[in-house]
């Protein structure tokens, strides 16, 4: 482990403080180094390095949208070597919440998630992708998926 020290101006401290008491860190230290991980994922992201993902998609949709769940079904089952499981919710009589765990290529990753969310009747959908480097074991006939960062 290695030590920094870092100067803020008393504004800025204390601000960071109190975001760090609503998120709930027990620590300066804690804090920083997930803002640290994260910033380094978005620009890994950005970059050319990263290349596999796991990621998790959600959206609200109307299933009163004509053939909207068919439709959306259809999606996952033509990118079935993407998606990894779904959970679906009812909000209410109207809406439906899905959540889908994807993994594959980031871009493959990024296309089929932004194809739901432009399907007529989605509404509010946000994907969340971490990067991963893949892993082989010659014990096993799978890929591990070790997150990037």
């Amino acid at each position: 482990m290695q030590r920094f020290t870092i100067s803020l101006d008393d504004q800025l401290a204390t601000q960071f403080d109190a975001w760090i008491a609503q998120r709930g860190y027990e620590n300066r230290s804690e804090a920083v180094r997930d803002l640290f991980r994260a910033e380094m994922e978005r620009t890994h992201q950005d970059g050319d390095g990263a290349l596999h993902c796991v990621a998790c998609l959600s959206y609200v949709f109307n299933h009163h949208e004509r053939d909207l769940a068919e439709r959306i079904t259809g999606l996952q089952h033509a990118h079935h070597d993407l998606t990894v499981s779904t959970m679906h919710a009812h909000l209410d009589h109207d809406f439906c919440l899905e959540t889908v765990i994807l993994k594959g290529a980031i871009a493959e990753v990024r296309r089929f998630a932004n194809a739901v969310c432009a399907q007529r009747g989605v509404r509010h959908g946000k994907i969340n992708v971490i990067s991963v480097d893949l892993g082989h074991d010659p014990a096993h006939a799978h890929e591990h998926f070790k997150p990037s960062t």
